[in-house]
């Protein structure tokens, strides 16, 4: 049913005969990339640009290789109108018996007439991946929606989808816990809530470290703010008189410096900051003055566990479970599964095999008493074992990636992590197809920082990073406020039920309708409105259609199983049956870049043009029962394409808001 890609295969062997024999796939690829459909409908419904970079390569007019183009395309039984436009532009008009051979098929197709790939992939989706000792926070909504999404849309359109959240459940923060137990346990609220005080362990920890390094680094700090003000003054003070060029350069150096400083200072505040809440609570001082080791120890705690002391291992079985349970129950709030959950620590034991392995195959070499391995391009080697033994992330991510490829035959790897480890991953990926895993795509889908109104990372008033619990409770209330204004006549456990479904997936979509590689600022009020692009507007397009349809007490299965002619009386109601039929392109299109935010652009242009629909094109009162059956038949494909498209993004709809 996919409109653009009939016109592709159309014009794939015209364009191929045109290129000649020694042409690439690549050009031809990039041709028929060249076919999209129309941003005005004044040019039809798709336009071909592919005549340009066609004739100026062949030494032909544009028009007369877009007039070869749509000869030889034969599209006589798929478009009502070719025209060729302008210096070369192809006008595509798809044929209204076409596209209403198409709705039928939709109609009564589970899929809406989705087809499912022919080239199916093994792909594993590594994605949301927190560190389990700590609480999770804002900045694990973002890995943890597009990667539920992504495994989403690869199945349904026929990949072999593995979803793995490689937990960090095996690094520093675990020989923080295991310090903090042994030094400031609470064993009464241990004993009454494990999770809570093991969270506040780790944060307890965590103050008195970020304290000492806090007080080691602000000299050096100071330092370098008076050498970077010397140096800004220095340039200030220059003459350079008319030479233009110098004075440009100077502004340049004086607005580099300027940032650096404001860098530098913000670094000034944060180390002043956290030696104050220290310095100003006595006890709190006392215990960090008597700890003042505590990184090293810390460090030697994790050590330890990794060596497998018995005491250390003890503690961390102890541990886990209640850190799984704790977060598992924000992923059931969520509504997200994993197909397994493989953290650091059940690779631990084949690391060693790993260095071993670079270092028999030659790809990695001793430095300094360290194991690196030295690619092209980077300045500072990727080290797989330190000087001390201990083995690093990339040693992990290594046994990751080979125990991916043995043990499920993985075709792509696709890491949904944020923006700030693109260094890793770079260093990561060509780490691996050196060691030989060259042909499974390896991808970083990275994405930007959730914002607050300041445009800085989204923050509790208190400057604590704002935890995903109290995220979702703030969003649920905020929706059940609006559900018991809106329906104050329903049952309290209804209002409930809206507030749940639409508060977790306004918040869903708020961050998966934005640009991944894009920071964007957190408003609760704009993911909630009734208006604009947000998962309440589609929610709600989705209950009209639906409160349509009981009205005149239509079952919907019965417009699927008795079908009849779609009419397309006005304009709307044919532009409707173009979009609706875009539903497939969309989806291929974002799995090209791994993009969700493109399926949310086009559930909101759909709801647009269904409310158009709905004011243009009456239903009750149609002029005839066939027109009526048309527009019931039209209404039911938008609420199943809004309704199915939300739940390839991880968000319920509700039939009644």
């Amino acid at each position: 049913m996919n409109a653009l890609e009939h016109l592709k295969s159309r014009f794939a062997e015209i364009l191929t005969a045109r290129l000649g024999a020694d042409a690439s796939e690549a050009q031809l690829q990039s041709l028929l990339g060249m076919i999209r459909p129309a941003q005005d409908d004044k040019f039809g419904d798709y336009q071909a640009n592919c005549a340009m970079p066609l004739g100026k390569q062949l030494g032909k007019a544009p028009r007369e290789i877009a007039s070869e183009l749509v000869e030889g395309a034969n599209l006589v039984d798929l478009c009502s109108n070719v025209e060729v436009a302008g210096p070369g532009f192809i006008n595509l008009t798809l044929s209204d018996s076409w596209l209403k051979d198409q709705l039928r098929i939709a109609l009564v197709d589970e899929q809406l007439g989705v087809a499912k790939t022919d080239n199916p992939r093994t792909v594993v989706i590594d994605f949301s991946s927190p560190n389990v000792a700590k609480p999770m926070h804002v900045g694990h909504i973002r890995s943890t929606v597009i990667g539920d999404a992504l495994a989403k849309i690869h199945r349904f359109l026929g990949h072999r989808v593995i979803t793995d959240n490689h937990l960090g459940d095996w690094g520093t923060q675990f020989g923080m816990i295991i310090y903090g137990y042994k030094h400031f346990v609470d064993a009464q609220a241990y004993e009454t809530n494990p999770v809570s005080e093991l969270g506040r362990l780790y944060k307890y920890v965590r103050v008195i470290m970020d304290y000492h390094g806090a007080k080691t680094k602000l000299p050096e700090v100071q330092e370098t703010l008076e050498k970077q003000q010397a140096a800004l003054e220095r340039i200030q003070s220059e003459d350079h008189g008319d030479n233009k060029g110098k004075v440009k350069q100077q502004k340049k150096d004086i607005n580099r410096l300027n940032e650096k400083l404001a860098d530098q200072r913000a670094l000034l505040d944060s180390h002043g900051a956290t030696i104050e809440t220290v310095d100003s609570d006595a006890q709190l001082q006392a215990v960090a003055e008597k700890h003042s080791d505590i990184a090293a120890a810390v460090l030697a705690e994790t050590v330890k566990l990794h060596q497998g002391d018995v005491e250390n291992k003890s503690l961390w079985d102890k541990f886990l479970p209640y850190c799984l349970e704790d977060i598992q129950r924000l992923y059931s709030r969520l509504n997200i599964s994993f197909d397994h959950i493989l953290g650091e620590s059940f690779y631990h034991d084949q690391l060693a095999a790993v260095v071993d392995d670079f270092i028999d195959k030659k790809l990695a070499r001793e430095s300094d008493g360290a194991i690196c391995v030295f690619l092209d391009g980077y300045e500072a080697p990727m080290i797989i074992r330190k000087k001390d033994g201990a083995y690093l992330y990339p040693t992990t991510d290594l046994a990751t990636i080979q125990y991916r490829i043995k043990e499920w035959q993985a075709d792509a790897m696709l890491y949904v992590v944020d923006h700030r480890q693109h260094d890793h991953f770079d260093k990561l990926f060509d780490a691996a197809r050196l060691w030989g895993h060259k042909d499974a795509e390896l991808t970083h889908v990275s994405f930007g920082t959730v914002l607050g109104d300041d445009g800085k990372p989204f923050k509790t008033r208190a400057g604590d990073t704002v935890g995903l619990e109290g995220l979702l409770d703030e969003a649920e209330s905020r929706a059940l406020a609006i559900a018991r204004e809106q329906n104050s006549q329903l049952e309290e456990d209804r209002q409930l039920e809206i507030g749940r479904v639409v508060g977790i997936g306004a918040l869903k979509y708020a961050d998966l309708s934005q640009n991944r590689s894009s920071d964007y600022k957190f408003s609760y009020d704009k993911m909630l409105a009734l208006r604009g692009n947000t998962a309440t507007y589609l929610q709600y397009a989705n209950a009209r259609v639906h409160g349509i349809l009981r009205n005149l007490d239509i079952n919907p299965r019965s417009l699927r199983d008795t079908p009849g002619e779609f009419i397309f009386e006005e304009t709307v109601e044919r532009q409707l049956a173009v979009q609706l039929l875009r539903y497939s392109e969309v989806l291929n299109d974002v799995l090209i870049e791994y993009k969700p935010n493109l399926l949310c652009n086009y559930l909101f242009d759909l709801a647009q043009l269904f409310a158009r629909f709905f004011d243009q094109c009456p239903v009750r009162d149609a002029a005839s029962a066939e027109l009526q059956q048309s527009r019931l038949q039209l209404s039911d494909l938008t609420a199943r394409t809004i309704s199915g498209g939300l739940e390839l993004l991880g968000i319920e709809a509700l039939e009644r808001i």
